[in-house]
């Protein structure tokens, strides 16, 4: 699976984005679908995941309320929705297709090493 993450950029706080990650490759819609962002001198940190169906959601509990994940497997795209955007937001955002047979759980899907494949990030930077 390739994945290309784009739709980052610069907003002032209370804005809105929408990631849209494209796949391309193997099956799209049997995996697991992550978004995680990386700040500057930060470890990597999960934000969501959306199983194969979309019927279920995890979301990271500093973005719950404010982002909302969706998926269309027949265009094969993991969107990514933020409202309200706080300047600790602001970070590189990447998604991420989890390895297979993933069991949809939490805390499973919130480690990086359950994601086998990764997008190259887009830069999310919420001014103040």
């Amino acid at each position: 699976v390739q994945l290309q993450a784009f739709g980052g950029g610069l907003v002032q706080a209370g804005g809105s984005l929408r990631l849209s990650c494209a796949a391309s490759g193997r099956t799209f819609s049997t995996y697991a679908m992550g978004w995680f962002r990386q700040a500057p001198g930060k470890e990597r940190e999960f934000v969501a995941a959306m199983s194969w169906s979309g019927s279920r959601i995890y979301y990271a509990d500093s973005v719950k309320g404010r982002f909302t994940g969706a998926r269309d497997n027949a265009e094969n795209t993991f969107y990514l929705q933020m409202n309200s955007l706080k300047p600790e937001d602001t970070a590189v955002y990447y998604c991420a297709a989890g390895r297979a047979g993933l069991p949809f759980d939490r805390p499973v899907v919130t480690f990086t090493r359950n994601y086998d494949y990764w997008g190259q990030g887009t830069q999310v930077t919420v001014s103040s």
